[in-house]
């Protein structure tokens, strides 16, 4: 019982920092991949756009640059930890649309990449980020607080 209490007591102490590294990367490669996928054959996109998605209010083509905007900047941003909470609430958007107009039965996928971009919204990129440096080298002195975990329960 002693080996199993340090045990968790070492995985609690794992840094949030190191645990949002392959929390943004895992993110960003899930609409980098939508993206690519997008590029192979655009012609085919706007008719998926057209005939099956059919995201209400926006023409298909429109739709369509719109998604491929984001799944090829989103990722970017994502993985420099740069914008990184402007940057999922745009994927948390992105997600409910798809979820809500176009794909509605998939939403066990649809719930996992949610979660994800609840951490990442909630505590942020991490120290290992563009984020972390922007902020603490441009916001004001009395904004910025020492970067620290939060104490363990």
């Amino acid at each position: 019982m002693k080996h199993l209490l340090r045990f968790r007591a070492w995985l609690e102490s794992v840094p949030y920092s190191l645990l949002a590294v392959p929390l943004r990367f895992s993110v960003a490669w899930i609409f980098w991949s939508a993206g690519q996928v997008k590029l192979i054959n655009w012609q085919r996109t706007i008719e998926l756009f057209r005939d099956e998605y059919q995201v209400p209010v926006l023409p298909p083509q429109l739709a369509a640059y719109m998604a491929l905007s984001i799944e090829l900047t989103a990722p970017v941003l994502l993985i420099l930890g740069l914008f990184t909470r402007p940057t999922v609430l745009v994927l948390l958007g992105m997600t409910t649309v798809i979820q809500i107009f176009v794909y509605p039965d998939a939403w066990p996928t649809h719930l996992q990449w949610t979660a994800m971009n609840l951490v990442l919204l909630c505590r942020g990129a991490g120290f290992l980020s563009a984020d972390h440096f922007v902020w603490h080298r441009f916001a004001p002195k009395w904004l910025v607080k020492p970067a620290s975990e939060p104490p363990l329960p």
